[in-house]
């Protein structure tokens, strides 16, 4: 439980009737390699010496806490979706096994062979390609290459960084009965997917007692001529008919994968001059970044569905009963390494706050932080803030983070200049 996230969730419906604990803390499950067993250990000596009754163990981040989630439930017999169907989505290579059973709308794809010394692209595949781990997050180690040298650098990069992530995923494998192409595949393989055209897009929903529902589109905007996410904007300005299409292969994968009284999160890309969807990737939870817009548009943060889910009870969806029509996270970027000298204070991040109504802003790095020592970065930028912006129309949305842009003082200095 990090302190944004905790604000939100006492604005949930019934926030009054909860009462939430930490667990385990953000810094010991995102940075560096992580030990699963000692994330295990501490979790169950945290449970064991509570004095309270545990009603339910949630988490909306990704690897290890969506995997020590299901782990924990099981152990404890509380609600929520299998760690085999956890795992089916978090392994891309499986996940795309999965997928390839019911839909057809996803790109093609293969494994990449990190043992061999010059490994090439699968035969039946073309350039460009994407290549990132089977298991990795916040596209971290995943690189698009256009060409052989291109590859064959990003397959270095690949090997040098994989096992980070990698290594405490196998533990993870080692904890389920997995088919003969996972179990030699292993968590620290390389896959290859042919790269998809078009803009992205996602929905959101829940399974409650084998029911799928999807409850939100979201459109994902990239900064010009970057695969970098500029902002996530809620609700999706997607066609109607291309909505509905998106819902239909949400629900026969998530059938599929076998996931149940749970969240999930699923990447497309549409391409509307082929009028073609492509399925990037399946989330086994709601995406906490997403909180805000479905607070600003719908009245109730998604949050409420993973608590609601998790305690039996029916979420709280209210469509269109929030403060704002249109909501959006924006990230404000960095493209070149560097050292932070200059953040906003706290004061002048409340005062921004007070003078743009519907603003909600959060620092990333710390003030004399090396950017690339920051955990959870693509591969190529860096994040300097997170801004939530709810607005009347997508024109005044754009208006005031730009007017937050500008009252953010930030001061980066090149690495050389900085000593």
């Amino acid at each position: 439980m990090d302190d944004a996230n905790h604000e939100v969730l006492r604005q949930v419906p019934h926030a009054e009737e909860y009462a939430f604990h930490p667990l385990l803390e953000p810094g010991e499950l995102q940075e560096g390699e992580v030990s699963v067993p000692d994330l295990l250990a501490k979790a169950r000596k945290t449970l064991g010496d509570f004095d309270g009754g545990v009603d339910a163990i949630v988490g909306y981040w990704d690897f290890p806490v969506s995997t020590l989630v299901a782990l924990l439930n099981r152990e404890y017999g509380l609600r929520g979706t299998s760690l085999e169907s956890i795992v089916k989505c978090e392994h891309k290579y499986w996940s795309r096994l999965e997928q390839q059973k019911v839909i057809s709308e996803h790109p093609r794809f293969g494994l990449v062979d990190l043992d061999e010394e010059n490994p090439g692209l699968p035969e039946h595949m073309r350039f460009p390609v994407w290549l990132k781990p089977v298991k990795s997050y916040s596209s971290e180690l995943a690189f698009g290459v256009k060409n052989e040298e291109e590859f064959a650098k990003a397959v270095e990069e690949i090997r040098n960084g994989i096992s980070r992530i990698g290594r405490p995923f196998e533990y993870i494998l080692e904890q389920i009965e997995l088919p003969r192409e996972i179990a030699e595949a292993g968590g620290q393989a390389c896959l290859a997917e042919e790269s998809l055209t078009g803009v992205q897009c996602a929905v959101e929903g829940y399974v409650r007692d084998g029911e799928i529902t999807v409850y939100g589109a979201l459109d994902s905007i990239d900064y010009p001529d970057s695969s970098s996410f500029l902002r996530h904007q809620y609700p999706s300005q997607m066609p109607e008919p291309v909505q509905r299409r998106l819902k239909d292969v949400t629900k026969r994968v998530i059938w599929q994968i076998g996931m149940n009284n749970a969240t999930f999160s699923i990447e497309f890309f549409y391409d509307a001059q082929k009028d073609e969807i492509n399925l990037l990737e399946i989330n086994p939870r709601h995406s906490q970044s997403h909180a805000e817009l479905f607070e600003y548009v719908d009245g109730v943060p998604n949050h409420d569905c993973m608590l609601s889910l998790a305690l039996g009870r029916e979420p709280s969806l209210l469509p269109g009963h929030g403060t704002y029509a249109v909501a959006a996270k924006w990230y404000h970027r960095w493209f070149t390494d560097g050292v932070v000298r200059r953040v906003p204070t706290q004061e002048e991040i409340a005062e921004v706050e007070r003078e743009i109504p519907g603003v909600k802003i959060d620092v990333v790095p710390e003030q004399n932080e090396l950017l690339s020592d920051a955990p959870e970065q693509d591969s190529y930028s860096y994040e300097l803030a997170h801004v939530f912006v709810g607005a009347d129309s997508e024109a005044e949305m754009v208006d005031k983070y730009n007017r937050c842009l500008a009252a953010l003082p930030f001061r980066v200095e090149e690495p050389a200049d900085a000593k």
